[in-house]
């Protein structure tokens, strides 16, 4: 989950204020792009923290048809030229293994950037903002929430085969466009730090909640060791594996398409595991303020783990097999140390909705990471066993 930046004016509305006027400028950016058709209007959509996004309609000789453009947050992806390139370069290696395989119509299961009429990845408009546009894919959308272990299942083993179909990618020559971004101890730094500075004063109102990070020290660095020793091979990897990140078809329910790339580059396979983990084994919201809702499903980690070694198990090592529980530890209390830190500092990074939202963030994590703690063994059974039904 990356960081996301927001304008001053809109500092609890969750909408960036740029968003009110971003419609318009679609309407000026699309004639870049070669898209057949007349453009009709435009309409925001989508729940992501970072980028804008908007379904731009065109009336063609074969009727109305849309395609997606994106304003690219160039604030948070400091390296959008690169960043454009891993995408491309992603896309075409999964168009290729896909045609391969003859599964229809490539365009319902990778992203297609779209090029300007004079060829390039994106566009600047007279602002420097850069924007890229893909196709639309139809009768097919994303979920928020994970409202049965079929979709659990479907997301995990797209998200496997994501991986899978790039285990031969050389993932080193991709750019990191969010260095560090999964290296827990460097957050687990960035945290201490906000608790000795205490520069918003929040530092009492989070005891509770910096005792349980700070109590926990001990686990942040074990995958950053592991891949140092050579336990964990660095892959081609998501690093957003969210649910809504997966498109569902509408007719068959099966996860057919991975979308929202920017965060693709070299990592760790149980970085995506894990965060799979974290936002589909809660039914609860990210930002619960029950915390007696925010609790793991061992049916819904089994169907994670079930669909993700489908796609995935042959490609996996035993060691990464191994770490599949922990994973999903590791990175839930990863990112309520992030959530922490943020409300230490006085909520830079994170859109929030309310002053406290990002110490509710951390609470909700937190206490998913509790419950996960307490069910590890039966996790770890779980692995096992659908490994040997794999």
């Amino acid at each position: 989950m990356p960081p996301a930046s927001r304008s001053p004016a809109s500092r609890y509305d969750g909408t960036p204020v740029r968003a009110i006027y971003m419609l318009e400028r679609v309407a000026e950016i699309v004639g870049d792009f070669e898209v057949p058709g007349t453009f009709e209007g435009a309409e925001r959509i989508g729940s992501g923290h970072i980028n804008d996004t908007f379904a731009a309609w065109f009336r063609t000789d074969e009727g109305r048809k849309r395609i997606l453009v994106q304003h690219l947050n160039t604030e948070i992806f400091t390296e959008p030229a690169g960043l454009m390139e891993n995408i491309v370069r992603v896309t075409s290696h999964l168009r290729d293994k896909l045609s391969a395989r003859h599964n229809g119509d490539l365009d319902r299961h990778v992203l297609r950037v779209i090029p300007t009429k004079s060829g390039a990845n994106h566009t600047e408009d007279d602002y420097g903002l850069w924007w890229r546009a893909y196709n639309f894919i139809e009768r097919a959308k994303t979920y928020d929430t994970v409202e049965s272990t079929e979709l659990a299942y479907q997301a995990a083993k797209a998200f496997g085969g994501f991986i899978a179909d790039l285990a031969d990618f050389p993932a080193d020559s991709l750019i990191e466009t969010l260095p560090n971004f999964h290296n827990t101890p460097r957050r687990f730094e960035h945290l201490a730090n906000a608790i000795r500075e205490d520069s918003c004063g929040r530092v009492k109102a989070a005891e509770q909640e910096i005792r349980f990070a700070l109590d926990r020290q001990q686990i942040v660095s074990r995958l950053i060791e592991m891949h140092e020793r050579g336990l964990l091979p660095t892959r081609v990897t998501h690093n957003d594996t969210k649910l809504n990140n997966v498109m569902i078809c509408d007719d068959t329910g099966e996860g057919i398409c991975v979308i929202d790339l920017d965060t693709v580059m070299p990592g760790l396979s149980l970085y995506d595991f894990g965060d799979m983990v974290r936002t589909a084994t809660s039914r609860a919201a990210e930002d619960e303020e029950d915390l007696d809702l925010v609790e793991v499903e061992l049916e819904m980690f089994e169907a994670l783990v079930a669909g993700f070694l489908e796609s995935a198990g042959g490609v996996l090592t035993h060691e990464e097999v191994e770490q599949l529980a922990f994973s999903g530890l590791l990175i839930t209390f990863e990112i309520g140390v992030r959530f922490l830190t943020d409300y230490l500092q006085g909520d830079p990074y994170f859109k929030i909705h309310h002053p406290d939202h990002n110490l509710v963030r951390a609470r909700a994590q937190f206490k998913l990471a509790r419950s996960i703690e307490v069910a590890m063994q039966e996790m770890t059974a779980i692995v096992g066993r659908r490994l040997t039904l794999a």
